[in-house]
C-alpha cells in the first residue's frame, strides 16, 4: 500500500467542510471522502435514531477505506468519527464504544478545523443554527484537535483564503 497522508476537514455543521474538501482534493489532484451521514440520512424514510449513528460511523469508515484505494499522496476526508462522537454526545449524552474504539485505532496526519465565520445556510439535515450552539460546537472541535497530538490548522475567511490556508497546512504537515 502506498504511503498516503490522511487530511481531515472537521468542524461544526455548515462551516464549509464539503466545499473545502472538494477544492482541496482538486488542488492536490487526489480524491476526497464525502460525509456518509448525508447519504444515509437522505435515504431514511423516518427520523434518525441513535442506532443510525453507529450505521453512519461504519459507513463513513467503509467509504474512507474504499476511496483510499484511489488516493494520490493525500486523502481528504470530509469528516471523521470525532464528528459522530460529538453528534452522539450532544444529541444522546453518550457515544457507542465501537465508535470510540475506532477513533483510537484510526490515525490521521492533519486536521483542518473550519471556523463558524461563514453564514448559516438552512438545510433540513442541520440542527444547530443558533450562534451560541455553533460557538459551543466549534470550541468542542477545537479542544478535540488540540488534544489529538496531530498537526492541525484553523481555517477561516472567504473560500480562497480557506483553500490557501488549508494548502499551506497540508504542505507543511
Amino acid at each position: 500500500m502506498k504511503d498516503v497522508k490522511k487530511i481531515v476537514v472537521i468542524g461544526p455543521e455548515c462551516t464549509g467542510k464539503s466545499t473545502l474538501s472538494e477544492a482541496l482534493a482538486s488542488e492536490l489532484q487526489t480524491v476526497w471522502v464525502p460525509e456518509y451521514a448525508r447519504e444515509h440520512l437522505d435515504n431514511l424514510s423516518r427520523t434518525y435514531t441513535e442506532a443510525d449513528l453507529l450505521d453512519i460511523a461504519r459507513g463513513q469508515l467503509e467509504l474512507e477505506d474504499r476511496v483510499l484505494q484511489n488516493a494520490n499522496e493525500y486523502l481528504i476526508c470530509d469528516t471523521d468519527l470525532y464528528v459522530i462522537k460529538v453528534w452522539s454526545e450532544v444529541k444522546y449524552g453518550r457515544c457507542h464504544p465501537w465508535i470510540l474504539e475506532q477513533i483510537a485505532a484510526r490515525k490521521y496526519d492533519t486536521y483542518l478545523l473550519t471556523d463558524i465565520d461563514i453564514p448559516w445556510q438552512d438545510d433540513p439535515l442541520r440542527e444547530h443554527p443558533q450562534p451560541e450552539e455553533r460557538q459551543f460546537l466549534y470550541n468542542t472541535y477545537k479542544d478535540i484537535v488540540a488534544n489529538t497530538g496531530v498537526c492541525w490548522a484553523g481555517i477561516s475567511g472567504d473560500a480562497g483564503t480557506r483553500l490557501f490556508t488549508a494548502l499551506e497546512a497540508v504542505r507543511i504537515s
